[in-house]
């Protein structure tokens, strides 16, 4: 047992540091109450983790392939991210939810993806630059939404 980690610690890191990143962000999203929150971002980052891991793999093992391109697994997990955001994409009345929740998911898959090929320090970085964003611009937004709310409110008072 002990020869299995010592053979795979590279890829066993790669996935625990993708995993932790994308728990981080879904802490954020738990604390202001969104459905995708640490099991939903760890899971992204673990796969995009694992299908860039994999996709390195697969270019050592048939790098001699005719036609073969392993650019191809990472391009199609933004395919795939993209559908998964889609559809937590919902439109509730006259207002549009989830957008921040797709973006989200869709930086942590690239969070998920520089950890799988072990670009830990932009994994790192990037991963702090997707917390300011969801909770700087989170504090910095809320007063500018309620004189958005009250404006709106006088309008269709109004009219």
């Amino acid at each position: 047992m002990e020869q299995f980690f010592i053979e795979n610690g590279d890829v066993i890191l790669k996935l625990i540091i993708a995993i932790i990143l994308g728990m981080l962000i879904g802490v954020e999203r738990i604390w202001v109450h969104k459905e995708a929150g640490m099991k939903t971002h760890a899971l992204v980052a673990m796969g995009a983790a694992l299908f860039v891991i994999f996709s390195e793999a697969m270019a050592e093992k048939y790098i001699n392939l005719p036609g073969f391109n392993p650019t191809m697994v990472a391009a199609q997990i933004i395919v795939g991210i993209g559908f998964l955001g889609a559809g937590s994409i919902i439109l509730q009345g006259n207002r549009l939810l989830g957008l921040t929740t797709a973006g989200g998911l869709w930086v942590t898959a690239g969070i998920g993806m520089a950890a799988g090929f072990g670009l830990f320090s932009l994994a790192i970085v990037s991963t702090v630059l997707v917390l300011l964003i969801f909770i700087l611009l989170g504090i910095i937004e809320k007063p500018i939404r309620k004189i958005s709310d009250e404006n709106l409110i006088k309008e269709e008072r109004n009219s």
